[in-house]
């Protein structure tokens, strides 16, 4: 896609991220989510187990602390070899624009669905689901990011484009198809 053509621009609805809602592209993690509950043995207190995270020791737990940017999707991405979670911190909301996983190399892009977070649960997404980095609503917005140290080297090797890598497939999705997906809250 060159900067004179104009990408078709497909609109997503946000919409409220509940379990039943994301069940597809992985688990919510907070209050919300309709796991069984434990009781501490050793305090007061309960513990609810409701995402299972897959990696292995060259994981990493950063967190990022972002802007808000237009809620324009140009780049999907997935991961092989990992699941990735994302966990605001303060209860400030993000959207999170997801396809679910699949066989081809390309996403779905008639899956493809936006879900709003009110801040008050994070997500653990499933290997394989496409997604782009979370959208914050709110200026300085702090997210914890867990996902595989491999990922993040891939990622920060990325000179532009496109990037494959071991556990990483980030996809230019405006310049393949043509279309610009944009969020509409």
């Amino acid at each position: 896609m060159t900067d004179t053509v104009r990408p078709t621009r497909i609109r997503l609805a946000a919409r409220p991220a509940t379990p039943a809602a994301v069940a597809p592209f992985g688990d919510l993690i907070g209050r919300a989510a309709e796991v069984p509950v434990q009781r501490l043995n050793h305090y007061a207190g309960t513990i609810r187990k409701p995402a299972r995270f897959v990696t292995d020791e060259d994981t990493e737990i950063s967190v990022a602390t972002l802007d808000r940017r237009p809620l324009e999707v140009r780049w999907l991405e997935r991961h092989f070899k990992h699941t990735q979670a994302f966990i605001p911190l303060g209860g400030r909301p993000f959207v999170l624009v997801m396809a679910p996983p699949g066989p081809g190399d390309m996403p779905d892009l008639d899956r493809v669905e936006a879900f709003l977070f009110d801040g008050s649960a994070g997500f653990c997404m499933k290997i394989g689901c496409w997604h782009e980095f979370p959208f914050p609503l709110v200026d300085g917005t702090d997210l914890i990011v867990i996902l595989r140290g491999e990922t993040h080297r891939e990622l920060q090797a990325m000179t532009g484009g496109e990037a494959l890598g071991a556990d990483l497939d980030k996809k230019d999705i405006a310049a393949r198809t043509g279309m610009l997906l944009e969020v509409a809250l």
